[in-house]
């Protein structure tokens, strides 16, 4: 996985368009993955739910209070993604105040699961999710890859030990 390139997928997003005007100034836009990671630093972390636990009260927003310093170690841009539809992933950073974090929808699960990390997590109801991960990318190549423990237990658990935001600044710290 490290020195390989991201899978290529298309992510269906909505922006904001201030062109638009009334109640739903949003439209539909399709991200490449090539416009995502090429010519840039970016660090991804997925997660398994929009509005879940451990996701809404740590995960997402250690990645939000540390941006300043993730930027200091040169990266551009942060991603937090999730096998959630654009709605959701909208109104998730929207009610936690997410700012800096790009909320990246992996609706279909493809991009989880070209990276290897969609898994089963119907024993919780929520059907294929993407494994708990964070990683690091120069211009399309994974450098780092940070993956939880515990992907082959069935998925019983949901471990958050490596994918947090202070793991991966000490690994970008220490390069």
């Amino acid at each position: 996985m490290i020195n390989s390139t991201v899978p290529d997928v298309t992510f269906k997003t909505r922006v904001r368009n201030e062109a638009l005007s009334g109640d739903n100034p949003f439209e539909w836009k399709d991200l490449t993955s090539s416009e995502i990671f090429d010519g840039q630093n970016v660090v991804l972390f997925a997660l398994p739910g929009a509005f879940t636990p451990t996701c809404s009260s740590t995960h997402l927003p250690g990645y939000e209070a540390n941006m300043e310093e993730l930027k200091a170690q040169g990266v551009d841009k942060v991603i937090c993604l999730s096998v959630n539809d654009a709605f959701s992933m909208f109104q998730w950073g929207k009610n936690l105040g997410a700012k800096e974090v790009f909320m990246l929808p992996d609706g279909n699960g493809e991009f989880s699961r070209k990276m290897g990390m969609l898994v089963d997590k119907s024993n919780v109801g929520f059907g294929m999710r993407s494994w708990r991960y964070s990683m690091y990318v120069e211009n399309g190549q994974i450098q780092k890859l940070f993956a939880e423990d515990g992907f082959s237990d069935n998925c019983q658990s949901d471990p958050f030990e490596v994918s947090d935001a202070g793991t991966m600044l000490a690994y970008l710290k220490a390069r």
